[in-house]
C-alpha cells in the first residue's frame, strides 16, 4: 500500500522540483495575478480556438483574486468500508504541494460530496498554498471565510467524500468543471471565475491578455468622454 501512495506522489514531487526551480516572484506567475480572468478566457480562445474557463457554476466563497501551478487530486466514486484510507492520498497531496501551488481536486460525480472543508483548507494555507478550485462542492463555509484562504466551488453541502469515493491519483490529467487541466498549469481566478493555461502556452497568453486588459482600460474613459460604445468599438476593436 505503501509503495502504491508513493508512486501515485512521484508526479507531484516533480511539480515541486519544477516550481521551487522557478525564481521567487516568477513574472508569469505575477503577470497572471495582475490579468483579468476573462482577458486570460479572450486570449485563449482569440489564440488558440480553445474554451479555458470553467462552468459557471465554479464560484468563490469570498471575494479573491490569484494564480498558480495546478496540483491536480481526482477522487473516483466508489462506495466501500476503508474509512479515511482510501482518501489518505489527497492529504498527502496537500502536505507534499510546493508553495504557492493551486489545489485542484474533481470528485467524479460528485456534486453533492463536500471535497474540503475546514481542516483541509487550514492545512492548505499553514502550507502556504494559493488557492483550491474544487470540482465538486465544500463545507465549513463560515469557517474558511475566517480563514479567508481561497477557495472556489461548484457547491455547498454538509456530506463527506469519506467511503464513498476513493483517491484515484495526484498531478493526472482531470477534466474540471469542463476545462482540462494538467499538473503545473497555471490557475487564474478571480471574482469572473477560473480559467486554465497551459503552461507551454503561459508567456504567450499573458502577453495577449495584457494587451486586452490595457485596450479594455483605455475604452472605458472613452465611452465615458463620448457616452456611445459604437464609436469605442470602432476606434479599438473590441467588445
Amino acid at each position: 500500500m505503501k509503495r502504491k501512495l508513493m508512486l501515485a506522489l512521484l508526479p507531484l514531487l516533480a511539480l515541486a522540483g519544477w516550481v521551487l526551480a522557478q525564481p521567487s516572484g516568477d513574472p508569469l506567475i505575477e503577470g497572471f495575478r495582475n490579468v483579468e480572468v476573462a482577458s486570460v478566457a479572450d486570449a485563449m480562445e482569440q489564440l488558440y480556438g480553445q474554451r479555458a474557463y470553467m462552468s459557471h457554476d465554479m464560484r468563490p466563497v469570498a471575494k479573491t483574486k490569484f494564480a498558480g501551478p495546478a496540483v491536480t487530486v481526482l477522487l473516483r466514486k466508489e462506495e466501500h468500508k476503508e474509512g479515511s484510507a482510501a482518501s489518505q492520498g489527497m492529504l498527502d497531496a496537500i502536505d507534499a504541494a510546493p508553495p504557492g501551488s493551486v489545489y485542484v481536486m474533481v470528485l467524479e460525480g460528485g456534486l453533492d460530496y463536500a471535497g474540503i472543508g475546514a481542516l483541509m483548507a487550514t492545512a492548505m494555507k499553514v502550507r502556504g498554498l494559493t488557492g483550491a478550485v474544487i470540482d465538486g462542492s465544500i463545507r465549513d463555509t463560515p469557517q474558511i471565510a475566517r480563514l479567508q484562504f481561497p477557495v472556489f466551488s461548484r457547491g455547498i453541502a454538509p456530506s463527506t467524500t469519506i467511503n464513498h469515493f476513493r483517491f484515484a491519483g495526484v498531478n493526472v490529467p482531470v477534466k474540471c468543471a469542463g476545462v482540462n487541466v494538467n499538473g503545473g498549469d497555471l490557475i487564474v481566478a478571480d471574482e469572473d471565475g477560473v480559467a486554465v493555461v497551459p503552461r507551454a502556452r503561459a508567456a504567450e497568453v499573458l502577453k495577449k491578455s495584457q494587451d486586452l486588459d490595457q485596450t479594455e482600460h483605455q475604452m472605458l474613459p472613452f465611452i465615458e468622454k463620448f457616452k456611445s460604445i459604437k464609436e469605442a468599438v470602432a476606434k479599438f476593436g473590441r467588445i
